[in-house]
């Protein structure tokens, strides 16, 4: 059937007059929206069959291990269990739907749309396989809301953030801390950071003069790249942040000599015991004791906030967004205001100098200076 009666709810097209089919999908399996036949649909292939055998191509991608894990987990845990044993070509648009709001009741907004995005993808691969006609997911309505946004970031007081580095300074997350805080470094650029991406002595001859700083130009993320690529950059070091990175240092050598043959090298700053790459995990249960010593409540906090944290204090030590926005590698003030909305505020200096001024290496607080750009 064909008419001019206007474009179904479900279409993606936005001209009014536009042609359309029959806006119920066909029933068959030898023909679709496109008039392509599913020449291989079969009652006996699922949607188990359809997520699995997509998800055999996604792991095969040059993807982190981390999120293969998490795809795999979202399938096993969410789409199997309800959708997987009915055939894929008898999997209508109520049924997708309906599993949607199911999950929209238990599980914040960003995993359902995740969990449809599988679900659509993997239906996109069947089609090409001609397992199916066409794909009920792009056919469902608006995706439901989840039962809440999450927890929220949040950023730590100038008074807080004073406590958790004083907590701070019998840690070996001391460094850590320390770092993150005082530039704005993410916590997975911070876990791969090599000492030959630190310079704790600079260049003072050179013109321009070159302060100590690091060279955020790694992160844990898939083949070592950084977020984007303006998240490639180099930062000054505050005066107290390469006073403790030169103490970390010094430990470390001492933590590398007691373990002798167990130390394996791979020049990581922020190693453990033993040499090798923190994990998020062990990261964060480390940072969080610290957090319990400064006197806040450690399950309400983690590494990830002191980078919210250094954006609120430097806005309201009056540094401009824009650039805030440089040196937290963002590729615009716009991402910066909508990630950081919460923590942003009007006003007007810069980096590593701000930051010497809020935390000075005397413990007073300086008298306010005229800012230089000491980060490149």
């Amino acid at each position: 059937m064909r008419t001019t009666l206007g474009v179904h709810p479900r279409s993606h097209a936005t001209n009014s007059s536009v042609y359309i089919q029959d806006p119920s999908p066909p029933q068959n399996t030898t023909c679709g929206f496109n008039s392509h036949p599913a020449a291989n649909a079969s009652n006996s292939y699922t949607v188990e069959h359809a997520v699995n055998d997509w998800m055999k191509r996604y792991e095969k991608g040059k993807r982190d291990p981390s999120t293969i894990k998490t795809v795999r987990s979202l399938v096993s845990n969410h789409i199997v269990p309800s959708l997987g044993a009915r055939p894929l070509v008898k999997l209508e648009v109520d049924d997708a739907e309906d599993w949607l709001a199911k999950e929209a009741e238990v599980l914040v907004t960003s995993t359902v749309r995740n969990l449809r995005s599988i679900l659509r993808r993997a239906i996109n691969r069947a089609q090409i396989g001609k397992r199916v006609a066409y794909n009920v997911v792009l056919l469902c309505d608006e995706l439901p809301a989840g039962k809440g946004a999450g927890r929220p970031s949040k950023a730590l007081t100038l008074e807080q953030a004073e406590a958790v580095l004083a907590a701070a300074e019998l840690s070996p997350m001391r460094a850590y801390i320390v770092v993150s805080l005082l530039t704005g470094a993410r916590t997975e650029e911070m876990r791969p950071l090599t000492w030959d991406h630190v310079d704790l002595v600079g260049t003072s001859e050179a013109s321009p003069a070159i302060p100590p700083n690091i060279k955020v130009w790694r992160s844990v993320r898939a083949r070592g790249e950084t977020k984007a690529r303006k998240s490639r950059r180099t930062l000054a070091l505050p005066e107290r942040a390469a006073e403790a990175l030169k103490a970390h240092q010094m430990g470390q050598k001492a933590t590398k000599a007691g373990a002798g043959n167990d130390w394996y090298e791979q020049g990581l700053v922020f190693a453990t015991n033993v040499g090798t790459e923190r994990d998020v995990n062990n990261a964060r249960r480390d940072f969080r004791r610290v957090i319990k010593a400064s006197g806040l409540n450690p399950t309400q906090w983690t590494p990830r906030e002191l980078r919210h944290s250094f954006v609120s204090i430097l806005s309201d030590g009056g540094m401009s967004i824009e650039e805030i926005s440089r040196l937290v590698g963002h590729s615009s003030a716009t991402v910066t205001e909508l990630v950081y909305r919460k923590q942003i505020r009007p006003v007007v200096e810069s980096g590593a100098t701000a930051m010497d001024r809020i935390f000075p290496v005397t413990g007073e607080p300086a008298k306010p200076s005229t800012p230089t750009d000491r980060a490149s």
